[in-house]
């Protein structure tokens, strides 16, 4: 038999197993917790509180820019995605935020539902604090007008926890207290993927959802009570909105220019220039090729017969195309012709940006993004963030009558010295980041230069109506002394 003092050991010896087995189970419940703390139980106070130690621990880490990525793939996740996006949460003083942003509530076949996206009965938009939850955006030519995306997913971001990001756009709830309306109707993506009838429909899937949103804006409180005038739509590509742009122009809206649009319903006064998305491969300041690394004078790869005002690339083609060091041939859309183009323009000293269909074209910013000096022929243009941008200190503006003159052009590029070109050569490579669409967004990128456009649009139109209201109280303090 088993003597006492051997029984009372065994015990002793299982409630210890037990214990460290306990013990070793809490410790990974609560790690499982921790790493999924948005939906787990550890109240959110404590779960910040940890992420704030974790924060002070790493404080003598410094971030590793990441080197510049590849050619841009099918989609835009691997290239437009930081390596490392989800950090904790920086300080974000919510109150001090420049741009409060409404957002309506619309179904996901108006913006993520066009990608695919398909969320449950209870889910209008995807996790954001997720990578592997957010729907890419197709790739090609179609990422040209994604803002409609960068802008979404930034609003979006700016309530979910752990992620790191500016804080000059914040999302409210309540739209009494925001500044401006946001509506989230992908229209470049639902132009570019929906536009055409199929089978046996009557009307294209964009068409019936440029109607039902019109509909759905004008039984809406927020747009009766500014008649539209607070909204944000976005209509980057030219051929977005076709319909819906004359029942919604009172509002203000995101375009590449206004080529397009009558006056009547676009123009500089209300309405936000916003770069493309560069296809080309994006250089990083530290490895731009300098000036004798730059073979190439002069560089275009496009189309080269267009209508009306770009027919001066057809003149431009016929007066540089047999000068040694030009390269002036027409170049496809295709993956071969933007790889082409990427390194075409990272050996060129300068890169033509004509006018064609439109006054704009995403040749500007692919010049931008691979630092080769932007010589600008479209006498109609408007640009990005010009207002806090001068251009003439990194591009250069050429007349359209003078371009088309023999000898011009060649003649005025061939007089930029080495220092001068030098200059401007530095200048780009500093403002190229602000020509960049990221998520998470960062400081100074496009997406925090939109939101800051919009903001001094939003303030230049209250100062007129600041203006406007001088001497209403004194009219209303007049006519009651007359009634009294």
């Amino acid at each position: 038999m088993t003597s006492i003092p051997e029984k009372g050991v065994f015990i002793s010896r299982s409630i210890a197993c037990l214990f460290a087995v306990s013990i070793l189970f809490l410790i990974l419940s609560s790690s499982i917790l921790f790493q999924f703390g948005d939906n787990s139980l550890v109240p959110r106070s404590i779960y910040n509180l940890i992420l704030a130690k974790n924060i002070k621990l790493d404080e003598t880490s410094v971030p590793i820019e990441p080197k510049s990525p590849p050619f841009v793939p099918k989609s835009c996740k691997e290239s437009c995605f930081k390596s490392n996006p989800i950090e904790p949460a920086t300080s974000c003083d919510r109150n001090r935020a420049r741009l409060k942003v409404f957002m309506y509530d619309l179904p996901p076949e108006f913006h993520f539902g066009l990608l695919g996206w398909k969320g449950d009965r209870n889910r209008i938009w995807p996790n954001v604090s997720n990578l592997s939850e957010i729907p890419s955006y197709p790739g090609g030519l179609n990422l040209q007008h994604s803002i409609e995306y960068w802008l979404t997913l930034d609003l979006l971001s700016s309530i979910a926890p752990n992620v790191a990001r500016p804080c000059t756009a914040i999302l409210v709830r309540n739209s009494t207290q925001a500044d401006v309306v946001f509506v989230p109707f992908f229209s470049s993506l639902s132009y570019n993927r929906h536009s055409k009838i199929h089978g046996t429909e009557k009307k294209s899937v964009d068409k019936v959802l440029q109607e039902r949103l019109v509909g759905y804006l004008k039984g809406r409180d927020e747009w009766r009570r500014s008649g539209g005038r607070d909204h944000l739509i976005m209509a980057h590509h030219p051929n977005s909105m076709l319909l819906a742009r004359k029942h919604l122009g009172s509002a203000m809206l995101v375009l590449a220019d206004f080529g397009r649009y009558p006056a009547q319903i676009a123009n500089i006064d209300k309405d936000i220039v916003a770069p493309y998305k560069h296809v080309v491969r994006r250089l990083n300041a530290s490895d731009s090729p300098s000036f004798d690394d730059r073979p190439v004078l002069v560089y275009f790869q496009g189309a080269i017969y267009r209508k009306d005002g770009g027919m001066i690339r057809q003149k431009l083609y016929y007066l540089l195309k047999d000068e040694k060091d030009v390269h002036f041939t027409f170049g496809s859309a295709s993956s071969y012709g933007v790889r082409k183009a990427s390194r075409g323009m990272a050996s060129s000293k300068f890169c033509l940006n004509i006018a064609g269909d439109t006054p704009s074209s995403n040749r500007l910013f692919d010049a931008i993004a691979s630092h080769c000096i932007p010589v600008i022929i479209s006498d109609d243009i408007e640009l990005p963030f010009e207002d806090v941008l001068d251009y003439s200190k990194f591009a250069i503006f050429v007349r359209g009558s003078d371009a088309a003159k023999k000898g011009y052009l060649i003649k005025l590029l061939r007089g930029v010295r080495r220092e001068k070109w030098n200059e401007m050569w530095g200048r780009l490579k500093q403002i190229a980041p602000h020509f960049e669409y990221e998520y998470p967004s960062r400081d100074g990128d496009a997406v925090d230069m939109i939101w800051q456009a919009v903001f001094r649009k939003v303030s230049s139109v209250n100062d007129k109506i600041h203006r406007r209201n001088r001497y209403q109280m004194s009219q209303k303090f007049l006519n009651g002394y007359k009634r009294g």
